[in-house]
């Protein structure tokens, strides 16, 4: 509102308040002063500012503006005679602009001077019934208020992150990967790929996949919703290679050939191959973090004695060394610093640990001794970190026919700048601190636990459990709580069809985990069934299942 004249006090229309006050209003005829109710700021003869409201007028506005204007009445305190006109206008409520200056322009007629007390109260009447009608109808049209929204502010978006399976419809027929959005659990896409695929890998940032499959060929392709297969790079590997793992790494991409008894190493686009490094008899996994100056390539010979794992500089793609390791390993992992890795040894039922920096085995002090080997529960097949409570936790399968158990190893690290004789760190090796290796927990889960996937937030693991087909024993899923250690649900798992029900279709082979909010997501599929199960973190229970047009392979999350 424009601040009132001191000249002309405020002097509201006929209302309640107005009659209230005891104010008059009189009328006053004006041949060549005073503004109009529909007067513009060109218009205004006194230079005050007048409000200008933006919407058209229509031929009725125009109208009583000319009537208005040919009258030229306007008000002023009986009590207070003023040259001044006294009606003082809301910027943002006017109506003056309804009538724009080009059609008061077209107005000639004269005003009526009004003399006698006759032609005052006819005058008066005549004000009364237009200020009401230009009040009420604002020059014809109905005042509007700008009202401008205002949106909710909702939960923040969550990131864009999709869970990718692969699946097999026959031993000669091509596989396909499948596309799942993670927020809206729908499929994106399906297309196409390698004949029989039989290992999935996702690199570092979870933007490029890499399949392994039964034909000796190799696929490289984005994770994209507009995937095609013409978009699907395919290579073929040398000779009896039978692939059977794949570690991608921000410079390479190792490729585990078991019939080679080697590593074929390859751009980190899986498009080119670089050469192949000679790794030992049953080479079987490669282990390192996304970074790793250097990984370790596993080999368990014939399966019966101790395995060995080469070391692999990254840099230039050369075997530095071999470290011996348990029996018969099968499988590892290296912490997201590339400081430790940690290889499961099915044999001997133990972790061997090397430290990555020194290119040896870790020494850590245990209830028995320095040692380089934490003990599980029997045949550790798979390992998942939890890395805000500074824990591995390893899924051991037991004896495929009875109840196998989840081992969880504290393993706290020390800072490199820390001082010899830090009392929280270990003597034997002052970056670990004190505890490191130390077993908190063997937790019993289901029949044939083959994976472990464990929420990156700390407060949750889950365990896929394979049962055994073959003695008619049904799988499951283990949900284990890391912060009890205990296991606070089971969800059942059998053969099924319907996308409906809330167990886990077939005998789970492979389980991927990610966080979110208000929920994460557990995928999981099994070899015989052609569905992908989702399960809700936050309630622990199948969500819905889609289908794969195959029987499930491999799934994992593009993002932890």
């Amino acid at each position: 509102m424009i601040p009132p004249q001191k000249a002309a006090p405020l002097v509201p229309a006929f209302s309640a308040q107005t009659r209230s006050a005891n104010v008059k209003l009189t009328p006053k005829a004006i041949r060549t002063k005073g503004p109009s109710l529909c007067e513009t700021p060109e218009n205004n003869s006194n230079g005050r500012q007048k409000a200008v409201n933006t919407v058209p007028t229509t031929q009725t506005s125009s109208r009583l503006c000319n009537l208005s204007w040919e009258s030229r009445i306007v008000f002023s305190p009986f009590f207070k005679r003023s040259p001044e006109p006294a009606l003082i206008y809301n910027q943002n409520l006017s109506i003056q602009h309804l009538c724009s200056l080009k059609q008061l322009r077209k107005s000639t007629a004269v005003g009526v001077v009004l003399h006698s007390d006759r032609f005052k109260v006819r005058a008066l009447l005549a004000a009364s019934a237009t200020l009401g009608t230009l009040l009420v109808t604002g020059c014809g049209n109905t005042y509007r208020p700008v009202v401008s929204s205002i949106n909710p502010v909702g939960p923040a978006a969550q990131p864009q992150k999709y869970a990718v399976a692969i699946s097999s419809p026959s031993a000669t027929s091509q596989g396909l990967v499948t596309l799942i959005d993670f927020a809206g659990d729908t499929i994106l896409n399906t297309t196409l790929i390698g004949v029989n695929p039989q290992y999935l890998m996702l690199s570092p940032n979870g933007s490029t996949a890499f399949t392994l499959n039964a034909d000796g060929t190799a696929n490289s392709f984005n994770v994209s919703p507009s995937l095609l297969s013409t978009d699907i790079a395919q290579i073929t590997l040398l000779a009896n290679a039978r692939p059977v793992s794949i570690y991608s790494q921000q410079k390479n991409l190792y490729i585990s050939e078991s019939g080679r008894n080697a590593v074929a190493q390859s751009s980190s686009t899986g498009t080119t191959f670089g050469q192949e490094l000679p790794t030992g008899a049953g080479t079987i996994y490669t282990v390192g973090s996304a970074a790793a100056p250097r990984a370790y390539a596993i080999a368990n010979g014939n399966g019966t004695g101790n395995g060995i794992v080469s070391a692999i500089e990254t840099t230039s793609n050369t075997v530095s060394g071999t470290i011996p390791v348990g029996v018969n390993p099968v499988y590892g992992v290296m912490t997201a610093d590339s400081t430790r890795a940690f290889i499961l040894n099915k044999g001997s039922n133990n972790v061997t640990v090397i430290n990555a920096q020194n290119n040896a085995l870790d020494r850590f002090t245990t209830a028995s001794g320095i040692s380089s080997t934490i003990p599980v529960g029997i045949a550790p097949v798979w390992a998942d970190f939890a890395p805000t409570l500074s824990e591995l936790l390893v899924a051991n399968a037991g004896d495929g026919s009875s109840t196998g158990s989840l081992t969880v190893i504290n393993i706290p690290r020390c800072p490199a700048t820390t001082v010899a004789n830090n009392p929280n760190c270990d003597p034997a090796n002052p970056l670990n601190a004190l505890g490191f290796g130390q077993v908190l927990a063997n937790i019993p889960v289901g029949v044939n636990p083959v994976m472990v996937a464990v929420l990156q937030d700390g407060t949750r693991a889950y365990v896929a459990n394979a049962g055994n087909a073959a003695q008619g024993i049904a799988g499951s899923v283990s949900v284990v709580n890391l912060t009890t250690n205990t296991v606070v649900a089971t969800l059942p798992a059998g053969a099924s069809l319907n996308a409906q029900d809330q167990i886990v279709h077939g005998h789970p082979a492979y389980i991927a985990a990610t966080t979110g909010t208000p929920t994460g997501k557990v995928y999981v599929t099994s070899l015989d069934s052609t569905d992908v199960t989702i399960i809700r973190t936050d309630t622990d229970i199948v969500q819905t299942h889609l289908p794969l047009q195959g029987n499930g392979i491999a799934v994992r999350v593009s993002q932890p």
